[in-house]
Parts: structure tokens; C-alpha cells; sequence
């Protein structure tokens, strides 16, 4: 039998008044939450080192672990399953982080009863609400099950407590950062808070092989408020996002060590709840039986996934000596650099002329392959001559004019069939668009000139 030994050494100790960061030496900056004359004395602290003990469960060959108890359950929410790779792994701990007001509630809260609809005990711990707030909701959106537990919990031993008691499936805690601990110095949200909670939580979900959702805040700039030490110890990191003013909603896997991190799902959030969007390019496409001028049909890829969005653009003879250039859902800097293409390089005279270009239903394109479509939309509002029906436009665009090929040509190519399309305009490349679904029309261009001949009168 080893017998577990250490050495201890007296050392000085300085301690964050902020988030409770230990140093053995003094630091004018905060390691932790980066706070400025936080770092105070705080005596001696004994450092130690840990010996070897006794094992209590031997190492086993990988090919000898059981896989089966790991195997994936479905949510009961399409979207959710997809972006996780296939659902909820026993034992497995995600972090669900968004924006105020986008939903996360909402989704957790459907996923909760959909479960527990599966003859599985849930409990739903939120800190943030009451239980009769939590229920009020979960009647609007038909989320009430035999199964679903409610606890409004802010203190960390009590949320154990129920865990220990009800012994769940699925445990949904919202949020990480209103838990806290009684043992821990600071308050519910600081980083050693965070800390604890998550760790506390993380191990009991190890133990039990119980599946746990955690909600997360971000911070003004987007990242996940807490130490960064959070995202390491979970297994899984979902970025759920939106504009306020949209229905739109996409989650996105930024960690995932059960599955793939390149695949996005998509949610409609309205009055009657949150729903899975199998086809979501109805939102981003206007319904006009005749041709428009200014407008232009693209394919977006989004993860693994194509997605049909609609790029508008408008031009008015600008009264001041400097013209605006106003955007919407797209790059602003990329977007002039498109204006300053086609003055160029295809000689479209714009520089006397307002220029108003915007997606439709709220969407964001950040992918160079909507460069072509932005090129055309422009073109045609100041040709005032539509682009021909049921045509998409994708390809990024160079300086010089030149249609640059893309990925997933043919996964576009096939996505615009399904929904209609007979037309197409992509970039040329050696290997070609590939298959072309019969009666589907692809004109492979190398300079943005030629795709600007498309313009009908």
C-alpha cells in the first residue's frame, strides 16, 4: 500500500478583492479578472505537494470501455440534436451562452419538457426567476410536463440538494453566474464564484452520468462572461444568437467533443414560443411575383449548411458632394470595396449616387462568396433593369474584377434547385460546378463583367 506523503513550505500570499485570485507574489494586475490594485497580502500560504496513492479503479484498455452508456439522446428538438451531433450524451455538460432577450430561456425550457415527455425526470434550477415565472411561461409556450421539476435556487448547496433528491436526467441550470456559494468569498457572478459553481456542478454531473445545460451571460463584446477556465471544463460551448429585431435565431457549437462544430441550427422565436427551422430561407427572401430591379438572390453557406438569402440594393442621386453609403446586414468596409469594383473595373458610375444595400428579414452576411450578388444588386438598381426570375448569383469578388471560386459550389447549386431556382451565375474552377440537376441553367463566369451582361432590359 503507497502511503500518500507531502512537504509544506511557508510562502507569502496576496489575494484579488475582486475575484479572489491567489498569487505567491505581489502583482500590480489582476491574473484573473484583469482589475488594476486589487492584489492585496493576505498572510502566509502553505504550499504543497501531492504524492501518490493507492488507485481505486485500474486503468482499462480503450478498446475494453463501453462505449453504449455514452450513446446519444435525442432532445426532442431537431435543431438542438443537430448542432450537438445527434443529442444529449449521459454525463456530458453544456454551456448554453447568449445575449439578454434571445431566447435561451425559451429553448431550454422546451428542450426541459420535451424530455420529460420521454418518461424522464428533468429539473429546470433557474435563479434568475421565480418557479410561478418559470410556469407562466412554460403554459404559453406548451412546455409543462409530468416529469419537469422546478427549483428557484440561488445558493449552490440547495441546487445540490434537489439534484440529490430527485436524482434527474437532465439538469438545466439558469444561469451559472446566479448560483453561488456559501464557502467561497465574493459574490454570485465573480470569477471564483463562477468557478466553484461550475466545478461543483461538472462533478456531480460526472457522477451521477446525469446530462447538464448550463446558461451563460456574455459580456458587451460578445465573449462568455467568467473565467476562461469555465469553457475548458465543460465538454460542450453553444453561441446562441440573433438580432433583437429578428425572429431569426442561430446556434452555433463553438466546443464539441461529441461531434462536428461546423453545423448551425436554426429557431424561429415568436409569440407562441421557440421552433425549429428545417427550411429557414422562406425568412430571408421576399414574395414578388414580378422581377425587381436592385435585387439579387444568393446561397450562403452557414456551417455546413446553405442558406438562400435576398440582397437589396437601392441608389439615389445624392444632393451633397460626399454620397452616403448606408448598410444592413452586411460588411459596411466590404460593401464599398464592392462600389469601388464595379466603378472600376465594370464602369458603373456611382460615385454621384446615395447607395442603400440591405438583406432581407434581418439576416447578417459576412461570406466573400455574397460579393457577386452584392455586385449585381447594385448593378441592376443603377441599370433600373431586373436580374431574370429564379436566378441566384454566389462567387467572392477581387479587386481586380475577378470571380473567385468558392466552396460547396455544387451543395449550392443543388440547395437553389430544391427551392425552384433554374438559374445560376458561380465563379469558374477547374473542377467545375459538378452534377447539375436537369433543367437547371449554370453560367460559370471568371470577371464580374461577364456576369453583369445577365442585365435584361
Amino acid at each position: 500500500m503507497a502511503i500518500k506523503t507531502s512537504r509544506a513550505s511557508k510562502a507569502p500570499a496576496y489575494k484579488c478583492a475582486e475575484c479572489g485570485w491567489t498569487t505567491v507574489k505581489w502583482v500590480g494586475r489582476c491574473g484573473e479578472c484583469q482589475a488594476w490594485g486589487t492584489v492585496e497580502e493576505t498572510g502566509t500560504a502553505v504550499a504543497r505537494t501531492t504524492a501518490a496513492t493507492t488507485v481505486a479503479e485500474p486503468a482499462r484498455k480503450i478498446a475494453d470501455v463501453d462505449a453504449t452508456t455514452a450513446a446519444f439522446l435525442p432532445t426532442g428538438v431537431d435543431e438542438l440534436d443537430r448542432v450537438l451531433g445527434g443529442g444529449l450524451v449521459p454525463g456530458a455538460v453544456i454551456l448554453l451562452a447568449g445575449e439578454p432577450g434571445v431566447g435561451k430561456s425559451t429553448l431550454l425550457l422546451d428542450v426541459a419538457a420535451k424530455f420529460a415527455r420521454t418518461a424522464r425526470d428533468v429539473l429546470y434550477v433557474t435563479g434568475e426567476e421565480s418557479a410561478a415565472q418559470v410556469k407562466l411561461r412554460a403554459e404559453r409556450i406548451d412546455a409543462v410536463a409530468e416529469s419537469l421539476y422546478l427549483s428557484a435556487e440561488t445558493d449552490l448547496g440547495q441546487a445540490l440538494g434537489q439534484v440529490e433528491k430527485i436524482e434527474p436526467r437532465l439538469l438545466i441550470v439558469d444561469s451559472v453566474q446566479t448560483l453561488s456559494s456559501a464557502d467561497v468569498d465574493g459574490s454570485a457572478g465573480g470569477v471564483s464564484q463562477v468557478r466553484e459553481v461550475a466545478a461543483s456542478i461538472i462533478a456531480a454531473a460526472k457522477r451521477r452520468n446525469m446530462t447538464t445545460l448550463l446558461v451563460g451571460h456574455v459580456t458587451k463584446d460578445g465573449s462568455i462572461a467568467g473565467p476562461r477556465l469555465l469553457e475548458h471544463l465543460v465538454d460542450v460551448v453553444c453561441q446562441f444568437e440573433g438580432e433583437r429585431h429578428s425572429r431569426l435565431r442561430l446556434l452555433r457549437a463553438v466546443k464539441n467533443r461529441y461531434g462536428p462544430t461546423d453545423d448551425v441550427g436554426c429557431f424561429d422565436l415568436n409569440e407562441n414560443g421557440i421552433e425549429g427551422l428545417a427550411d429557414p430561407s422562406g425568412l430571408f427572401v421576399s414574395r414578388t411575383k414580378d422581377p425587381v430591379s436592385g435585387t439579387c438572390i444568393t446561397v450562403t453557406m452557414e456551417g455546413r449548411r446553405p442558406l438562400l438569402a435576398e440582397v437589396q440594393s437601392l441608389l439615389a442621386e445624392s444632393p451633397n458632394a460626399q454620397p452616403r453609403r448606408a448598410t444592413s446586414g452586411l460588411d459596411s468596409s466590404r460593401v464599398s470595396m464592392l462600389l469601388a469594383v464595379l466603378q472600376q473595373r465594370a464602369g458603373t458610375l456611382l460615385h454621384k449616387d446615395d447607395s442603400y444595400v440591405a438583406t432581407v428579414g434581418g439576416v447578417k452576411l459576412s461570406e466573400p462568396a455574397t460579393d457577386l450578388a452584392v455586385a449585381l444588386a447594385v448593378a441592376s438598381a443603377k441599370a433600373r433593369k431586373p436580374l431574370p426570375i429564379r436566378l441566384i448569383a454566389f462567387g467572392e469578388v477581387g479587386l481586380a474584377g475577378e470571380v473567385r471560386p468558392v466552396p460547396g459550389i455544387n451543395q449550392r447549386i443543388q440547395e437553389a434547385h430544391r427551392l425552384g431556382f433554374t438559374h445560376a451565375v458561380v465563379p469558374a474552377s477547374h473542377a467545375g460546378p459538378g452534377p447539375v440537376p436537369a433543367g437547371f441553367s449554370v453560367r460559370e463566369v471568371e470577371h464580374l463583367t461577364e456576369a453583369l451582361s445577365l442585365l435584361i432590359g
